[in-house]
C-alpha cells in the first residue's frame, strides 16, 4: 500500500471559507474542489500540496483532522481494524467518487483515509 497525498483539513465557519481562499491565494494556492461544505485549494506547480476547509462533513460524524489518500483503501481499512484502532466512520463509497473511512490515531486525531473510486 502506498500514500498518494496527505491533506490537512481545517474546520471553519462558512463565512471563513472565502477569506481562507483569498488568504491562501496570496501564497499561490488555487481552488481545485468546492462542494460548499468543503473547499480544497492546491498548488498549481505541486498539485498534491493541498489544504481543505470544511464547515462540516457531508456524511461523516466529525470533520477529520487530515485526509490521507492511499492506493488501496480496503487494505488500509483491514490493517487499521486489525490494529484495534477506533473506527469513527465505517468504510463506504461516497457519492462524490471516493471510498473512505475515518479512524482515530493514537493521539486522538481523526484521520479520513480514502481512495478515489476507480484508482484504488
Amino acid at each position: 500500500m502506498s500514500v498518494r497525498r496527505v491533506v490537512p483539513n481545517l474546520h471553519v465557519r462558512p463565512e471563513e471559507q472565502e477569506r481562507s481562499r483569498a488568504f491562501y491565494g496570496l501564497l499561490g494556492f488555487e481552488e481545485v474542489m468546492n462542494q460548499g461544505w468543503i473547499l480544497t485549494l492546491a498548488s498549481p506547480s505541486t498539485p498534491s500540496a493541498q489544504v481543505s476547509f470544511l464547515t462540516h462533513d457531508a456524511t461523516g460524524p466529525v470533520v477529520a483532522d487530515m485526509s490521507i489518500e492511499v492506493d488501496d483503501v480496503d487494505a488500509a481499512y483491514a490493517a487499521v481494524r486489525a490494529s484495534g484502532a477506533e473506527i469513527v466512520h465505517t468504510l463506504r463509497d461516497e457519492e462524490w467518487g471516493v471510498r473512505r473511512f475515518f479512524a482515530r490515531d493514537p493521539s486522538g486525531r481523526v484521520v479520513n483515509v480514502l481512495s478515489h473510486r476507480g484508482t484504488g
